[in-house]
């Protein structure tokens, strides 16, 4: 479990990025922080592996103050995923996966066949590890980015917008990779992303931040959506516009998801929606279009 305690982080020209922030993630789950650019997550995600440290305020890893913590020896205990994979370009896959464990002391031979267990771990052929990080689609650089954070069995992974800079179709295949990473390894996911559909899909707590580091609300996708706090939190999920007001509709033997204005959005798998289930669908565009998400 990670805690933090009225947190706050004002940089030297007085900028504060994050203002008596509290919160507590819990372990084995995924905590989104979404928010516009300079709201101030990705100074929060930072601070866990203290390569940012709060000017005020405390944090806990399993009630460990980590100011106590030799921050080097903290971040390689911590898997760490960034946007643009943050691959060395002059290393081969293999060798990119198996940097941490290496730092750590691991024989060679021991981290490169743990990096390639990885690599079946997170869906890349084998065939791929001799190679360099600019022979890779995006995709599979990122895939190589989430196998590296994961190379020393970290219970922590943060995951700093590693979507972002993909295409759609790719960025969905990344998506549902991570729900399956996380129903078979149940670590504990902090995950940074400006895209709220792409919050709501992976989120068991998400945390919306206004500008300036100001926590609007935090919940579950669906408590957010049912109740949003104010104004700002109705137009940053979009709770106001005809994409969230969904509703269900058998058609063909098939139940299809149908928006405000009579547009299809998806189609339900698994079982037929009870009328209350219908209406729960209706308020979790993750589950609505398609299925509930593995856990």
């Amino acid at each position: 479990m990670i805690e933090f305690r009225s947190v706050t982080k004002q940089f030297p020209d007085g900028t504060v990025a994050v203002r008596e922030f509290s919160l507590v993630i819990p372990s084995r789950r995924i905590t989104v922080l979404a928010g516009s650019s300079g709201s101030g997550k990705t100074t929060i995600l930072r601070m866990i592996n203290r390569m940012v440290d709060p000017s005020s305020g405390a944090i806990e890893i399993d009630g460990a103050d980590i100011s106590t913590l030799e921050p080097v020896r903290l971040r390689r205990g911590i898997g760490y995923v960034m946007q643009n994979s943050g691959l060395l370009p002059h290393r081969k896959v293999v060798d990119n996966i198996a940097t941490v464990p290496l730092l750590r002391g691991e024989k060679r031979k021991d981290a490169r066949a743990r990096a390639l267990d990885l690599m079946d771990t997170v869906g890349l052929d084998r065939a791929l590890a001799d190679r360099y990080p600019s022979q890779l689609s995006g995709g599979q650089q990122q895939r190589v980015g989430v196998a590296r954070g994961l190379a020393v069995d970290p219970n922590i992974l943060l995951m700093d917008e590693p979507f972002g800079a993909v295409d759609p179709l790719v960025r969905a295949e990344l998506q549902q990779e991570l729900l399956r990473l996380q129903h078979d390894l149940g670590k504990t996911v902090v995950f940074v992303t400006h895209d709220i559909d792409e919050a709501f899909l992976l989120g068991d707590q998400v945390v919306i931040f206004k500008p300036g580091g100001v926590v609007a609300q935090i919940g579950t996708p669906q408590q957010i959506l049912a109740e949003p706090a104010d104004e700002f939190v109705t137009r940053f999920v979009g709770a106001d516009r005809g994409k969230r007001a969904l509703h269900v509709r058998s058609e063909g033997g098939r139940d299809v998801v149908l928006d405000a204005d009579g547009r299809p959005a998806g189609v339900l798998v698994g079982a037929a929606p009870t009328r209350d289930e219908a209406g729960a669908a209706a308020a979790a565009p993750g589950a609505s279009a398609q299925g509930d998400r593995p856990r």
